[in-house]
């Protein structure tokens, strides 16, 4: 569904998103994922974001967004749900969705002429850390960590994913950290570039507001091309590649050597829980 501050000039908006709720602003909207518990990514989240970031491009008043957790938990987002990449959860053709749903926000996020500004609560692991990376601006909050930690769990990371990160922190920087599953701490991460400014979660919202109030308000045209030009080959690129890449990718994850640990990690999740009730 989606939520809107409406004013007398707001007109109720057409579309429903399952996992989202926007609040507009004068001239910029904050897009809260509320996917319980943790905002896991799946097939239909992503599907999610894809249409509600046309449905902001289609909105004159829309100049850019903030994109955070509606949360009461720490958390950003836990990254891709697991069950759209183990083998036995899935189906060849379910991943294929999964993955063109996936891909086609990410080339997107990476070419709208939108301004986008992530505030980072807390844990921002994989999926959640290459939708920050997309954005142009990243605020995170003092406690958490962000990292692309797919190597953990015995999955490579996506190649246009390593190219992502390495144009944010630089090569030296991408090499360790994408090698090792490195999660950075808040702190870490802005030593790095990997984010832009750390803040208290109080302040987390109001500071990432106040960024993109500031950027909104810079003659769009040459904002929108600068960031053509630094963004479109990466997109491009990421575009070209999937259905390539998810016959790849599909292959890796139906192989022994990647069901043995995945079905292992999927256990120790599920045991997890149940030492919690």
């Amino acid at each position: 569904r989606i939520d809107l501050m409406e004013t007398e000039t707001t007109p109720r908006p057409t579309m429903e998103f399952r996992y989202l709720k926007i609040d507009r602003r004068d001239n910029y909207a904050v897009v809260r994922m509320c996917k319980e518990p943790v905002n896991s990514m799946n097939l239909d989240l992503w599907a999610d974001l894809s249409r509600c970031l046309e449905y902001l491009e289609s909105q004159d008043w829309c100049k850019g967004f903030v994109l955070t957790s509606g949360l009461k938990r720490p958390i950003f987002t836990a990254g891709n749900d697991l069950k759209e990449l183990y083998a036995k959860t899935t189906s060849k053709s379910r991943f294929s969705d999964f993955w063109r749903a996936q891909t086609g926000f990410l080339v997107r996020l990476n070419r709208t002429k939108l301004v986008v500004v992530a505030a980072i609560k807390g844990a921002c692991p994989a999926g959640g850390c290459i939708t920050a990376l997309g954005c142009d601006y990243r605020v995170m909050t003092e406690k958490g960590y962000i990292g692309l930690n797919e190597v953990l769990i015995g999955v490579p990371v996506p190649r246009y994913w390593c190219k992502s990160m390495e144009r944010i922190i630089g090569a030296r920087h991408a090499h360790t950290a994408l090698m090792t599953g490195k999660m950075f701490k808040p702190k870490e991460a802005l030593a790095v570039g990997l984010v832009d400014q750390v803040v208290p979660e109080d302040r987390l919202l109001a500071t990432a507001e106040a960024v993109l109030s500031k950027w909104v308000k810079i003659p769009s045209f040459g904002v929108q091309a600068t960031k053509h030009f630094m963004k479109e080959e990466l997109a491009k690129q990421m575009e070209d590649y999937c259905e390539e890449e998810i016959k790849v990718t599909w292959d890796i994850l139906t192989s022994p050597m990647i069901t043995g640990p995945m079905e292992r990690y999927m256990s120790s999740l599920g045991k997890a829980k149940k030492s919690k009730l």
